[in-house]
């Protein structure tokens, strides 16, 4: 049985609620049945994006009823910065196989498309036989490139988020739900 427990000691107060934890499980729901759906006769392999999208990813699969096998990659644009740099650097470089594999990327947050665009390059060299990206927030009002996200938990408005993963300085990662920073 689940405690049920109150983060507001750790929410400090120009924090504003922007996605309730309730609702981030019922889109998950949503969003496991279709990529189960897409994926069936498949064994695809989910990347996670470290480090802010191990939330959503370990939350997602548990929606996918089909056997899947998951591996991580990190990358950084931000570094503790709130805006991306625009360089990206691989930290962590993936450990699995992906050639001729059904693979999907799942990230955070894609707010100017260029970690996406340095992945869909990054994997496409390893050869798999599909690749597509799922990311938890989609800011399309920050796009720099023309990318494609196959499955978007939520569009936002282009605000500082915090929460689910998100973290402001690497703090903030352990909110049940999503916050505009204010």
């Amino acid at each position: 049985m689940r405690r049920d427990f109150s983060q507001t000691e750790i929410v400090p107060e120009n924090y504003s609620l922007l996605i309730a934890e309730q609702t981030i499980c019922e889109r998950l729901e949503e969003l496991g049945a279709q990529i189960a759906e897409d994926y069936a006769g498949t064994k695809p392999i989910l990347i996670g994006v470290l480090n802010g999208g191990f939330i959503f990813l370990a939350d997602l699969i548990r929606y996918i009823n089909i056997d899947l096998e998951i591996d991580f990659i990190r990358i950084s644009s931000y570094g503790d910065a709130r805006e991306s740099s625009g360089h990206i650097k691989v930290l962590k470089p993936l450990s699995a196989d992906i050639k001729d594999r059904a693979v999907l990327v799942v990230e955070d947050i894609v707010d100017s498309g260029l970690s996406v665009q340095f992945l869909e390059n990054l994997m496409s060299a390893f050869g798999p036989s599909m690749l597509r990206f799922a990311t938890l927030l989609n800011k399309p009002s920050k796009r720099q490139v023309d990318i494609k996200i196959d499955y978007i938990g939520f569009d936002i408005e282009d605000k500082f988020v915090v929460g689910y993963g998100l973290d402001d300085a690497q703090i903030k990662r352990n909110l049940r739900s999503i916050y505009v920073v204010g």
